[in-house]
């Protein structure tokens, strides 16, 4: 079993994997369908799925990397779940520093299990609420790239990330479907949070039948340090009702 569909997938983004990035991922698959026996982890497990729904669609962030004139680039996952999009970043980009923020803690065990099979380094798990997190002076406006894959609405995607993000640095929503709504809502929380203009880029990847959208949010002012309010708030509460 090889990840032919990703390696195509991949080329058409401009990324050649390795040998030893193609293992990588089959690992990745295998303990990803050991693990979810166990805890609920993806309800995509088929290899073909996995390749593109997460694999492929988790990598297609790098296109934004281009935003970032940092080499040293620091990345933060909020919510990633079973690692997506964080960990397939870092088997492709294993120069770049990851955090992941998982509050669920059988898969925060499972992230740190993986990291470890897959030898990868300068990888950090944080299980903890994004809300506390955010308040953590060690994480807070360090990042200069965080990203999080179908988390929330926009308004309350922008306040469970952009409190991470350094001056410059952009915060990048996962989206599909229609969402131009929800731009609408969040602009004015986004704001208040030193969030600047949004862009939008879509991508039709190889082997997913729907197109995906990276919304990016540059963040222009330091957030302000009531923000994040606490856990469940923004959820409940959300800026655009404010």
């Amino acid at each position: 079993m090889k990840p032919e569909l990703l390696v195509r997938g991949a080329s058409n983004l401009g990324i050649a994997l390795t040998e030893c990035q193609q293992a990588q991922f089959l690992v990745y698959f295998e303990q990803l369908r050991t693990w979810n026996q166990r805890i609920n982890l993806t309800s995509v497990d088929s290899w073909h799925d996995v390749q593109t729904v997460h694999f492929l669609d988790s990598i297609s962030v790098s296109v934004l990397l281009e935003l970032l004139p940092r080499c040293d680039v620091r990345l933060l996952d909020v919510g990633t779940g079973a690692g997506f999009p964080g960990l397939p970043l870092k088997i492709v980009f294993p120069h770049i520093g990851v955090t992941l923020i998982e509050s669920v803690s059988k898969k925060a065990r499972f992230l740190r299990a993986l990291i470890d099979t897959l030898g990868l380094e300068g990888v950090d798990v944080v299980d903890m609420r994004a809300e506390d997190a955010g308040r953590r002076p060690e994480l807070r406006e360090k990042f200069d790239l965080v990203v999080a894959r179908a988390l929330a609405s926009i308004d309350v995607f922008a306040e469970l990330t952009l409190p991470f993000v350094r001056l410059g640095g952009i915060a990048v929503a996962q989206k599909k479907g229609n969402f131009y709504t929800e731009l609408d809502d969040a602009r004015k929380g986004v704001e208040v949070l030193g969030g600047g203009d949004y862009s939008v880029r879509w991508l039709n990847l190889m082997g997913v039948k729907d197109p995906r959208a990276l919304v990016s949010i540059p963040k222009v002012m330091v957030t302000p340090d009531e923000f994040p309010r606490r856990v469940g708030v923004p959820r409940k509460r959300p800026l655009r009702y404010l």
